[in-house]
């Protein structure tokens, strides 16, 4: 039989909660250009907003479906100074006090290791909720030594994809990282997930499916706007067929 695992949707907006609560996601992950760089730290207005609609939904829990906002204060690469670490800290201080229940936040050192010295500094920041680390787990070369560090730092779950651009390749490497695991760590699938994919990370035992759905909004802004025309929104559509297909593999809400 295969494992039950919950589903956690990557949002950039009101809209994109009301679609989870919709589909019976378990949270959400809130942040913004998410498509053009992977993501980034969410406005305290946003966060505020989300949390304020997860509550309304009145699902999952008194507070309703736990919003984890992404500290992540640019794009690139993981490696970051002492200044944007404190921001980091300052901006998980300022999550918690919005209510938000976890936060995601990922740091490196600059030799491909987990910065174990940042990571505790947003732990504690953290004060008790939830802690993801998330996919700069795959840029490492031994994601099972992080998993260590990481059980260690008191992290709670890690997102990742097995290493590969999409998580359906990394299959191998995810079962690895359950086995090494072993309920210390929960592990995360996310990265491409398609709907045809679920059942196969669900067999590798994940404790959780990371689904982005986006869609597209053609809204040209005009000359300043950026080039890319319009704007990301949760696509309904895909969100409700990978939440029937993780239901169908043994979802658990």
């Amino acid at each position: 039989m295969v494992s039950p695992a919950l589903l956690e949707l990557a949002v950039q907006d009101v809209a994109g909660l009301q679609v989870a609560a919709r589909i019976g996601a378990a949270r959400v992950e809130l942040c913004v250009a998410l498509g053009s760089t992977g993501g980034l730290t969410p406005s305290i207005g946003l966060l505020e907003a989300v949390v304020a609609a997860a509550a309304a939904t009145g699902q999952k829990s008194a507070r309703g479906i736990g919003v984890h906002p992404l500290i992540r204060p640019r794009a690139g690469g993981f490696v970051y100074d002492d200044g944007e670490l404190a921001v980091q800290v300052r901006d998980v201080q300022v999550a918690v006090a919005a209510g938000a229940s976890g936060v995601v936040v990922g740091a490196l050192t600059p030799d491909h290791a987990v910065d174990a010295a940042a990571v505790a500094a947003l732990v504690d920041a953290a004060d008790g909720r939830d802690v993801t680390f998330h996919r700069a787990i795959d840029t490492l070369d031994d994601p099972l030594t992080a998993l260590d560090v990481l059980a260690g730092l008191g992290v709670r779950r890690v997102l990742t994809s097995g290493g590969a651009r999409r998580s359906i390749d990394g299959v191998k490497r995810l079962r690895a990282m359950v086995a090494h695991a072993a309920g210390r760590v929960e592990i995360m699938a996310g990265g491409g997930v398609r709907p045809e994919d679920v059942a196969v990370l669900v067999d590798a035992g994940v404790d959780a499916i990371h689904v982005s759905a986006k869609g597209f909004v053609v809204d040209p802004g005009g000359v300043g706007a950026g080039s890319e025309g319009g704007y990301e929104v949760t696509d309904a559509k895909i969100a409700q067929v990978t939440a029937d297909a993780l239901s169908s593999a043994g979802f658990r809400g």
